[in-house]
C-alpha cells in the first residue's frame, strides 16, 4: 500500500494533516492552517517540492 495524506480538524478548530507510510505509520505533521483550503496547500507544496528535496544535517 502507498503512502497517504489525511486531512483532520485539530481541537482548535483549524485543519493539519498527516502523511502515513505504506505500513500506517506517521512520519511527518503539519502545522495547523486556519482554513481547509491551507492545509490542501500544504499537501501539494509537499507534493511538488519534496521529491528533490536536500537533506541538511544540522547534527555535525
Amino acid at each position: 500500500m502507498a503512502g497517504k495524506f489525511e486531512l483532520y480538524e485539530d481541537k482548535s478548530g483549524g485543519f493539519r494533516f498527516r502523511l502515513k507510510a505504506g505500513n500506517g505509520e506517521v512520519i511527518a505533521t503539519s502545522e495547523s492552517y486556519q482554513t481547509k483550503a491551507g492545509a490542501l496547500n500544504g499537501i501539494e507544496s509537499i507534493k511538488t517540492n519534496a521529491p528533490g528535496a536536500n537533506v541538511d544535517d544540522q547534527t555535525a
